[in-house]
């Protein structure tokens, strides 16, 4: 050993690696391959692309070079007659049966988290409904827990007052002129004016594809509202129908 380094080909290196002695040394670090990777320098690779191959055009190589995709990994090589051509073209087609492939499997994953995602909203609204179940149910066995824990006591002021604002809000909600009524004055609008509809000759009418989904969207949005503000009456009326029995077994238990 001299001590002095000396730059090796590339195919005396894979040579040495595949020999019977080096790939029991490197099966033992748990390498399983070795893959030849030749390449150029610097200085070789401007040498090679400065002058066109024998055969080829100067314009014609200049354009190759400015249409390398790729030019610090990729440089152009020609090709010689239509056997090369034929071996090109195979290439090529292997390597787009390769990509479709390729993109083929990624479609499927990506079909396969769509319907995981899918099937996790589903999950997670279920989850919902029964945390909101199971919140009810919380709050009726706290109702039921104040109502022990306050048995053989009399009915303190802001009971009795928290029983004024429920009958209240009870009264306003089934009161002719208030929210009752003016749904029924509604629905009655309504029939009305399905009736009239009805009776009047139908007229045609087209919109193009982008004013369609507008509306469909809007009405979609409507109907998402509609359908939150009525779970949030029917909530709310159930909480209070929870208070005012808790409030009613108070009095009758006190009784």
């Amino acid at each position: 050993m001299s001590g002095t380094s000396e730059r090796l080909k590339a195919s005396l290196v894979y040579a040495f690696l595949k020999g019977p002695t080096a790939v029991n040394g490197l099966k033992s670090l748990c390498v399983s391959e070795v893959i030849l990777q030749s390449g150029l320098t610097a200085e070789q690779k401007k040498a090679y692309l400065a002058r066109p191959p024998q055969g080829i055009d100067e314009g014609m190589w200049e354009r190759a070079k400015r249409d390398n995709p790729d030019p610090e990994r990729l440089i152009p090589v020609p090709v010689y007659g239509f056997v090369e051509l034929k071996a090109r073209l195979e290439q090529q087609q292997l390597q787009r049966q390769q990509h479709q492939a390729r993109v083929e499997v990624i479609a499927h994953d990506i079909e396969k988290v769509r319907h995981d995602h899918a099937a996790m909203m589903a999950k997670l609204a279920q989850y919902k409904r029964k945390s909101l179940e199971l919140g009810h149910r919380v709050l009726q066995v706290m109702v039921r827990q104040e109502v022990m824990r306050k048995y053989g006591y009399s009915v303190q002021a802001d009971e009795d007052h928290l029983r004024a604002n429920l009958e209240h809000l009870h009264s306003e909600l089934n009161a002719p002129t208030q929210f009752k009524g003016r749904l029924n004055e509604l629905m009655s609008q309504i029939r009305m004016q399905h009736q009239v509809t009805s009776s009047q000759p139908e007229v045609e009418y087209s919109f193009d594809s982008n004013t369609m989904a507008d509306i469909k969207q809007h009405l979609k949005q409507q109907q998402d509202g509609l359908q939150h503000l009525i779970q949030i009456i029917k909530d709310d009326v159930a909480d209070l129908g929870v208070l005012e029995q808790s409030l009613d077994d108070g009095h009758n238990n006190q009784s």
